[in-house]
């Protein structure tokens, strides 16, 4: 004879939090927008191409060229991956003559991006 398998698990009744705890909890809970906008943001260092550009940034600014040289890609490759993080506000650009120079937008990308890595480092 087979057992059903139940597809919803329930808790015993001394886990449960109570009713004020949890409608703390769900107050607290971060909005649809925000973690949709989190969620882009970490979509972005999903992809190889961008924590490389992110991790060569992270020494220091760099023109589009040298980001080419350094990564063996097309100028229109690396130029869409910018865009793309520049859009997110994970980079930003400055404009010296007809040269576009990188950088990272602010402090917070680099100390999240060498946290992520040295927890991927990690034992």
């Amino acid at each position: 004879m087979e057992q059903s398998i139940n597809p919803i698990e329930e808790c015993d009744a001394t886990c449960m939090g109570s009713e004020a705890e949890l409608n703390q909890i769900k107050e607290g809970l971060i909005n649809d927008q925000a973690a949709s906008q989190v969620a882009d943001w970490f979509k972005a260092f999903s992809d190889p191409t961008r924590v490389k550009l992110i991790d060569a940034l992270l020494q220091r600014e760099l023109c589009v060229h040298d980001l080419t040289v350094l990564l063996g890609m097309g100028q229109s490759a690396v130029s869409h991956q910018l865009r793309y993080l520049r859009n997110l506000r994970i980079v930003k650009r400055r404009k010296e003559g007809k040269t576009v120079f990188y950088s990272l937008d602010d402090t917070h990308i680099e100390q999240i991006f060498v946290q992520t890595l040295q927890h991927t480092q990690h034992g």
